[in-house]
């Protein structure tokens, strides 16, 4: 355990070094949310949507008015401080494809939350939902309880997470159903749910859900001859139609998730590595949710786990804009990810059994 704790220490230390220099070495547009946040040109901070509500907390710690190596100082050590509590698992320092994928992961956070970002606002929420996750309540509680926070966190910061713990139940409900190949009948239903959830969106508001946020930003962009707008996901089909929106979020799913497409950009680096990481990321999750699916009596708290987290895929499938996005804002929910890959090392707990032990009493003759 010395071995674990020391390599994840030292992960901790390079990435914060990362997360320094990332100001200097990288691009501006690595770092637009963050210019966004700390300057605030318009005056938009409030406590509504994820940018006006990202401003107010730079605004009322200070920290957004700091030059961004200090950021980097302030933020990452709170990152880490937060996967050491959930419990650094044995064997962490042992080189395997499990090990690898979090490692190259936590590396990321160096690149992605060295300064201002919604991810570190979005990182600490879904820590404190991980409170509850791991916490000794019985599951009827953990359900209830991250229903009611991840709705919280919808109204006032995302309201795409409103979407999660709905789409999560449909899927728990799947799991009791005795039927073969359940991780691929999960993920389909999960897609369908979307989709009539973006069809009942649609009849209400007059446009779908990828229709009016995914696609209409992405075309903005190539209509403004955005020089960042080369890994944009944008559907072959015209989401105005329900037809066209239900390909829209299929396409959205399977390029977020298992982006092989984003192999054609073999002259950027950075690019194919963010691809690799995450083909890699929800191969293994689905191997690990097959498991745990097989022997749901065994993992019935851990199961609840993977149902967020796939849940939280499919919806990425319809409002991520682009691939460097994509891997981003998985960061955001990746204390989801360590519980999830670490399923079977303790950290999720279970309610105390108390023993009740009947004594009979010999009667006195």
């Amino acid at each position: 355990m010395k071995k674990s704790k020391l390599f994840y220490l030292t992960i901790a230390f390079v990435t914060i070094v990362i997360g320094m220099l990332a100001s200097f070495i990288l691009p501006d547009r690595f770092m637009f949310d963050a210019y966004t946040i700390s300057l605030d040109r318009y005056n938009e901070k409030g406590w509504l949507g994820s940018y006006p509500f990202s401003m107010m907390i730079y605004h009322i710690s200070g920290i957004g008015k700091l030059p961004f190596p200090a950021v980097a100082l302030i933020q990452l050590p709170i990152i880490f401080s937060m996967f050491k509590h959930l419990k650094i698992p044995r064997g962490f320092h042992q080189f395997n494809l499990k090990n690898a994928i979090i490692w190259l992961g936590l590396l990321m956070f160096g690149i992605y939350v060295g300064f201002p970002s919604k991810e570190f606002i979005t990182a600490i929420y879904i820590y404190l939902l991980s409170l509850v996750l791991i916490s000794k309540l019985n599951l009827f509680l953990k359900i209830a309880l991250t229903f009611l926070l991840l709705a919280f966190f919808g109204w006032f910061y995302r309201q795409y997470f409103l979407l999660i713990p709905f789409l999560a139940l449909v899927i728990f409900g799947l799991s009791y159903i005795k039927i073969k190949n359940r991780v691929l009948t999960v993920l389909v239903v999960g897609i369908l749910t979307t989709c009539f959830m973006s069809l009942s969106y649609g009849l209400v508001k007059g446009e779908f859900m990828s229709q009016g946020s995914r696609e209409a930003l992405n075309k903005r962009r190539v209509a403004t001859g955005d020089s960042n707008a080369d890994t944009i996901i944008v559907s072959p089909v015209e989401t105005d139609t329900f037809h066209g929106e239900a390909f829209g979020i299929v396409y959205g799913f399977f390029t977020v998730n298992l982006p092989v497409t984003g192999l054609r950009f073999i002259l950027k680096p950075h690019v194919i590595a963010f691809v690799i990481w995450q083909l890699g990321l929800f191969i293994y999750l689905l191997y690990l949710y097959s498991i745990v699916l097989k022997n749901k009596e065994k993992y019935l708290h851990e199961q609840w786990v993977f149902h967020l987290l796939f849940a939280y895929f499919v919806i990425q499938g319809v409002f991520e804009p682009d691939l460097g996005s994509a891997v981003k804002h998985k960061l955001g929910v990746f204390p989801w990810i360590w519980l999830a890959f670490y399923y079977n090392k303790g950290l999720i707990k279970r309610p105390t059994k108390i023993k009740r032990y009947v004594f009979k009493l010999a009667k006195n003759n």
